[in-house]
């Protein structure tokens, strides 16, 4: 299969050395408007580098977007009308209607759609799957130092969707009530942000996101009926605990505590597998563009509510 991969900054030389790699990918090419770093990248793989994207139209078969989130749209939508296949990092748009846009692109042309949320492929959470059943409350901590990298858009859609997705694909229930609160410190745009959403089915969750930390924490706590669940993304950490069988002398209930730890893995390596099996027939996509959007949907409203609550409280 004949791929490449436009934007080739940051995350997206990470992509392109996957695909290099990969059984069953012929890399041909990159594309950034930075020659410096297109030329870079291309020398590294051994690949021709284009400062325009769009020379690339109608000759790769797959392609990852790993852009600025204001050129998604634009450049994803032109790859799936040429025929591409189309990996687009997330958030896959700025706005619901560009997303929906994609979605529509895509069905029209019959090619694959994935939205690049790497947690999903995450060796913690995959491990935890098998134990879920219906969560009655969930937290999540996403917590990261400043970067300039990032800041086109809020902490709530270069972070938060992260764990947005991941509580989505877990509950599987609509949203009907989102309450949120946040600031921004070192961007203009909002660093730090907690939501409160509530589920038609009962479920609570609770989201952090910072990128004005000390330190670094990606975290997900889930409380069920029989467990309590700590799934340490950073550093792969499973931990359950439940109640363990009889009582201790002083009539304590016992407690059973299991933790787990998983290999580093190459969750990158895994989603772009994913999606190349997809595009050729083998399985749906991972985290489909409904998916993607879905999140998308949820993030925006998190923002207005964030950005809300700022009008409401500003000094006079």
């Amino acid at each position: 299969m004949r791929t490449a991969v436009i934007g080739v900054g940051y995350l997206g030389r990470f992509h392109a050395q996957k695909y290099a790699t990969l059984p069953g990918s012929e890399l041909i090419a990159i594309a950034d408007p930075n020659p410096s770093a297109g030329a870079a990248v291309g020398a590294e793989l051994g690949v021709p580098a284009y400062t325009d994207y769009r020379e690339l139209l109608g000759r790769v078969d797959a392609v990852s977007v790993v852009t600025p989130t204001p050129t998604h749209h634009a450049i994803a939508r032109d790859f799936l009308e040429a025929g591409a296949h189309v990996l687009v990092e997330k958030p896959m748009t700025v706005t619901v209607a560009e997303g929906e846009s994609l979605i529509a692109a895509a069905e029209r042309a019959g090619r694959v759609l994935q939205v690049g949320h790497l947690e999903r492929f995450n060796a913690a959470l995959l491990a935890v799957q098998p134990i879920l059943n219906l969560p009655r409350f969930i937290e999540s901590a996403r917590l990261a130092p400043f970067k300039q990298r990032g800041t086109d858009v809020d902490v709530v859609l270069d972070l938060m969707i992260h764990d947005i997705d991941l509580i989505l694909s877990i509950v599987r229930s609509p949203v009907v009530a989102v309450d949120a609160i946040g600031s921004s410190v070192f961007s203009k745009e909002i660093d730090i942000a907690n939501a409160r959403l509530r589920f038609a089915n009962g479920c609570v969750a609770n989201a952090t996101a910072s990128r004005v930390s000390l330190k670094t924490e990606r975290k997900l706590r889930l409380f069920q009926d029989d467990a309590y669940l700590s799934v340490d993304l950073h550093n792969k950490l499973l931990t359950v605990i439940r109640k363990g069988a009889g009582a201790s002398a002083d009539g304590m209930p016992q407690v059973a505590i299991e933790e787990r730890n998983y290999e580093q893995g190459d969750a990158l390596r895994t989603e772009i597998e994913a999606f190349l099996q997809a595009a050729a027939g083998e399985r749906n996509a991972a985290v489909t563009g409904a998916d993607g959007l879905l999140a998308l949907r949820t993030a925006i409203s998190i923002t207005e509510q964030v950005e809300a609550s700022l009008r409401q409280f500003a000094p006079a």
